[in-house]
């Protein structure tokens, strides 16, 4: 990619982005907050300042190389933001509400970007196109971050509603696979997809789980706020 290329790319993708990893850390934080956990604001982290979220790799090189390289997958990461799960009001249906929060505030934005679509005609005319590839990128990866990060598998926080709203025995054993987090992630985003086409198979699990149902939740977006 071209310098000139990779500059626009970032001047259309870097500020969705930031803001929708940011502020699904930030919106964990914050409902820990209000179910009893203060750990998050004591350390600062009850801000919608993404600069106090931004993780040096997972926020800006990981998706840095993925814009230069064009890849077709946009991912990143911020600073997990601190819970202390047993200081919670009620623990385990505590857990859900946090593990909850981050894919809402993803789904938040999305809205808020589809609504905010509206308003581009009254900006300049020099800034009506990058403003509206903002906006259009905003709901994309919100969208995608929100279906992905409720996937039920641990350490994805749909799998933290599961392990809260399933009874102790399956729980437990679904909590365990927290431990394979890291290959879990890798495997369902890259080596399965790379193993399937060396042997002929799509085994893109990642397009089936999150494409398909972040296609239909933006097409909802789009007709929820008058765009369609």
């Amino acid at each position: 990619m071209s310098f000139e290329a990779l500059a626009n790319a970032l001047a259309v993708w870097a500020l969705p982005v930031l803001l929708a990893i940011t502020l699904h850390e930030a919106a964990h934080g914050w409902m820990a907050w209000r179910r009893g956990d203060d750990t998050a604001y004591r350390q600062g982290r009850v801000s919608f300042n993404p600069l106090r979220h931004i993780d040096p790799v997972g926020t800006i090189l990981v998706p840095g190389l993925l814009l230069l390289f064009g890849t077709k997958i946009l991912f990143g990461w911020a600073k997990p933001v601190p819970v202390a799960f047993h200081r919670l009001n009620r623990p385990r249906l505590d857990m859900v509400w946090v593990a909850a929060a981050g894919p809402g505030a993803n789904l938040a934005l999305a809205l808020a970007s589809a609504l905010l679509f509206h308003l581009v005609g009254f900006l300049p005319e020099s800034a009506q196109d990058v403003a509206a590839n903002n906006l259009v990128n905003s709901v994309q990866i919100n969208a995608i971050l929100a279906v992905f990060n409720m996937l039920p598998l641990p350490p994805l926080d749909g799998g933290r509603v599961a392990v809260g709203l399933l009874p102790q025995g399956p729980a437990l054993k679904l909590a365990r696979l927290e431990r394979h987090r890291l290959f879990i992630i890798l495997g369902l985003m890259f080596i399965l997809p790379l193993a399937g086409r060396s042997i002929g198979l799509e085994l893109n699990l990642f397009a089936w789980l999150v494409g398909v149902p972040a296609d239909w939740l933006i097409r909802a977006i789009v007709v929820l706020t008058g765009n369609a």
